[in-house]
């Protein structure tokens, strides 16, 4: 995994999650997030259908919801703290899925490299205003510790933006995501590739 990192929120997003996938995908981002927190399980379900097929090129994950992941074949899923655990997920999707973890500090790094996760999500690294409860920002500081520690790869989210995504490459992480800094804009695609050139 290196590069950018994108995560749908049809909340902020001008023209919606479909026309967001395909631009990213147009940038070159080789993994997909689906999240949407609408407790219309059938919504989800259909749209996370047609951004599957759009990602034939791409790792597609869905946020949260195992069910989604299985019903649509997706490559796998992210998980947050509040979610199922890791070993009943890892039991339903199989070995061959890809299973990501929220992470917050060091010691919940460590759990996660040991449970067997295919790499971290490391968040907030600055304050954020996407995601509610995203908790206090952990710094670069959180990167550079859990990469002089652990090997798993490290996707950085959480108030990224053009003028702090250097800091976070060179700390460390081999992915950034940064969803408000390109979905609210009216070019989705040129504000990604503005990103992927810094890695």
């Amino acid at each position: 995994m290196r590069g950018f990192y994108f995560i749908t929120d049809s909340s902020l997003s001008r023209v919606g999650n479909y026309g967001d996938v395909k631009s990213a995908l147009k940038a070159d981002v080789k993994v997909i997030q689906y999240r949407n927190k609408s407790p219309d399980t059938k919504l989800i379900f259909k749209e996370a259908l047609l951004l599957r097929r759009l990602c034939k090129h791409a790792i597609f994950l869905v946020n949260d919801r195992i069910d989604i992941t299985l019903a649509v074949n997706a490559d796998g899923v992210h998980l947050g703290e509040k979610d199922l655990p890791y070993a009943v997920a890892r039991k339903l999707l199989g070995k061959n899925k890809i299973i990501g973890l929220t992470v917050h500090n060091l010691k919940e790094a460590r759990y996660a490299e040991k449970l067997g996760a295919d790499y971290l999500g490391v968040s907030p690294i600055f304050s954020t205003r996407t995601k509610r409860d995203a908790g206090s920002p952990c710094g670069t500081a959180l990167i550079k510790e859990i990469k002089r520690h652990l090997s798993i790869p490290i996707v950085a989210v959480g108030g990224i933006n053009l003028s702090n995504a250097e800091r976070v490459i060179h700390a460390g992480a081999d992915c950034l995501s940064a969803i408000s800094a390109v979905v609210t804009k009216a070019d989705v695609k040129k504000e990604i590739e503005k990103f992927q050139k810094l890695f």
